[in-house]
């Protein structure tokens, strides 16, 4: 099954479309989606507008690929579920979002090569295409490293010595 995700904040119609036209070009009955509030409705996938978390869970576990906006829930949730992904990003001028948040998310996961990225319908189609080609990468632990948590420890304890100590003024006195 391949698995279309927009994530829990708003609909992504530029994308669900695309993916709801391939899958009515190629004929392919196995795409479900989670498409958000929306008024448009798919043709040719299964879909629901939103969905609960454990059902979630299960459509990622039963999913041979993700398709999904670059949100980093969607992407880390594939990661942590050794699953590949092709993210498309939503675009700020097209008021898909409120800047280019997620096109600058795609390129770095790219870049790592933890991700597949189609940046716009054309290259998701091509993308689509290419599907049985992606791997998984490396999975990642839903849990903090201890190497991070002693980091943010030492900050916090750092923060809370200096918030005690007597204030400084800029002139070097006191």
């Amino acid at each position: 099954m391949i698995f279309v995700t927009v994530g829990a904040q708003m609909p992504f119609d530029r994308m669900c479309q695309a993916v709801d036209q391939w899958a009515a070009k190629r004929q392919r009955s196995d795409v479900f989606a989670q498409i958000g509030s929306t008024d448009w409705r798919p043709t040719s996938m299964r879909f629901t507008a939103m969905i609960e978390p454990p059902e979630f869970r299960k459509a990622m576990q039963e999913c041979s690929v993700v398709v999904a906006h670059a949100g980093m829930g969607s992407i880390l949730t594939a990661l942590q579920y050794g699953k590949p992904i092709l993210v498309m990003p939503r675009r700020g001028d097209l008021r898909e979002t409120r800047n280019d948040h997620q096109i600058a998310t795609a390129k770095r996961f790219k870049e790592l090569g933890r991700v597949a990225v189609a940046f716009d319908e054309t290259e998701l189609e091509r993308e689509l295409d290419r599907l049985g080609e992606l791997r998984a990468t490396e999975r990642i632990s839903p849990w903090a490293s201890d190497e991070l948590l002693s980091a943010v420890r030492g900050f916090v304890h750092s923060a809370s010595v200096t918030a005690d100590a007597p204030p400084r003024h800029l002139c070097g006195e006191g």
